[in-house]
């Protein structure tokens, strides 16, 4: 073993209009690197910058920092890589003006589902007429409502306020990213073989199938053997952020790769035996189960011929003499494709088939959708396998049918003690009488009562889907803005 300090991998999430592009882009604009390399050159999803050297007086070299500059909270979810981060340390921007949103709220739940340390930098302190003090204040008490422990009240999230227009505070940001990074020691090893994450991939009509490969671990070299995947490649040529040849690539390196046989999914994975994929996606599958996120089984089944479906598809009717636990989404006869792939994708299904193949590209796309395939020649085994998850669901207990939801935007005082949840319909009908739970990141806060339920300043049975309100409850939850009120009842 060789181990050495790696650059963190920072990714910045946020509420739309809050900053994240701005800061990304004075903190690119003003780095080492680009005045190095004359400025930027080409996108490929993620960059290095160099912190100097004077700044930084306990080590002899300047540090480095990468940031992964791929959008979106979808991606961000794509690119955890089945569990295993890709991200070391995630900035959660939020404009002082505005407070948390409801992207802010979104973006705090993958952090902490990513399980991945988060520094808070409050931007946009350059504007006029705000009163900071209470601006501020404001914020934090939001953040604590999502389960957000700042340093000051005695948890570990670091509060930066700054101004990405001006830069002022983007010095501070940094020395606490390498602070964090340091406190977390986050070592690699180039003597090891390159192990790492698709953040990145196209087809270009001119160099073909090209993929940003953010290096975790080891070292990518110009030549090496590669698998992504189902892609078997050699990589005849790699880039740095900035566009320059780089015949080596370490722990926490973005490059562009070219020699792709095909073009990767993002998400997809380099140095990861197949079989960790699998039994990570298995496992994906049964914690999902145990939550009680899943009610029910939901299967696609493919099978050489018809006589095979009919009999394995009565086999399985036994798990559904009480209750409907095994759902066929599709059945079929031939081989696994990637329409079955797409479909499972969407509805949440695993896919079974029996004395069938799968298609290479549908196994690819398997992998990257997260989707997890079973192929039998033997019906019992088949059948003990769904029985094996059946049972997880079974002990998961009772089946409940969600009626509506609705996001809590706003809060009103009422009275001395209560509150009134603003809330806004995002799915079904939520009616007086019905069971009522108010949910906060997956978390049951509680259940409750309708006590009151207006439209406008009307009182009503009934709201559904688009609609805002306003709800009371009895007795009282101790909600925030962000929670999730459901409406349910027991199967």
């Amino acid at each position: 073993m060789s181990e050495i300090v790696r650059p963190p991998i920072v990714t910045i999430l946020g509420h739309v209009d809050h900053g994240k592009t701005t800061l990304l882009d004075f903190i690119r604009k003003a780095s080492v690197a680009a005045k190095e390399h004359g400025g930027i050159t080409q996108h490929i999803g993620a960059y290095q910058v160099e912190i100097p050297r004077q700044a930084r007086d306990d080590f002899a070299e300047n540090r480095k920092i990468t940031f992964i500059d791929t959008p979106g909270h979808a991606a961000f979810e794509k690119m955890r890589s089945r569990g295993a981060n890709v991200a070391d340390i995630a900035i959660l921007v939020v404009a002082i003006d505005d407070g948390l949103m409801p992207q802010t709220v979104e973006a705090i739940k993958h952090i902490q589902g990513a399980k991945v340390p988060v520094i808070v930098a409050v931007n946009k302190t350059d504007l006029q007429g705000i009163d900071q003090k209470v601006q501020l204040a404001k914020i934090k008490k939001q953040l604590s409502d999502q389960k957000i422990n700042l340093e000051e009240y005695g948890g570990d999230t670091p509060f930066l306020p700054l101004s990405a227009k001006t830069g002022e505070g983007v010095d501070k940001l940094l020395e606490m990213i390498l602070l964090v990074s340091e406190m977390h020691e986050l070592k690699g090893d180039p003597a090891l073989p390159p192990a790492g994450v698709i953040i990145e991939a196209t087809l270009d009509k001119f160099k073909g199938p090209i993929a940003t490969i953010l290096i975790r671990n080891g070292t990518l070299k110009k030549g090496d053997q590669i698998e992504v995947g189902e892609i078997k490649s050699k990589v005849r040529g790699m880039f740095d952020w900035s566009g320059k040849p780089v015949n080596s690539a370490g722990p926490s390196t973005p490059v562009e790769v070219l020699g792709l046989e095909a073009v990767p999914g993002v998400g997809a994975v380099l140095g990861e035996p197949a079989e960790v994929k699998e039994a990570e996606i298995l496992q994906s599958l049964v914690e999902k189960l145990q939550q009680g996120n899943t009610k029910t089984l939901k299967v696609i089944i493919k099978a050489d011929k018809q006589g095979s479906l009919e009999a394995i598809q009565a086999s399985l009717e036994k798990f559904n003499t009480e209750r409907k636990i095994v759902d066929y989404i599709a059945t079929g006869t031939g081989d696994i494709g990637e329409e079955n792939i797409k479909l499972a994708s969407s509805v949440g299904a695993i896919v079974i088939g029996f004395n069938v193949k799968v298609a290479p590209t549908a196994q690819k796309m398997a992998e990257n959708e997260h989707v997890l395939i079973r192929t039998y020649n033997i019906i019992y085994e088949l059948l003990e396998d769904v029985e094996e998850v059946v049972n997880t669901l079974l002990e998961v207990g009772q089946l409940e049918e969600v009626l509506g939801k609705a996001n809590i935007i706003a809060e009103f005082p009422h009275g001395k003690l209560e509150k009134i949840a603003g809330c806004r319909m995002i799915e079904g009908i939520i009616a007086k009488g019905q069971k009522i739970r108010v949910m906060r990141e997956g978390v049951l806060l509680g259940e409750t009562k309708l006590k009151s339920l207006k439209k406008v300043k009307e009182e009503v049975n009934k709201v559904e889907k688009g609609n805002d309100c306003g709800m009371l409850f009895d007795p009282p939850v101790d909600f925030a803005i962000g929670d999730v009120v459901e409406s349910f009842r027991v199967i």
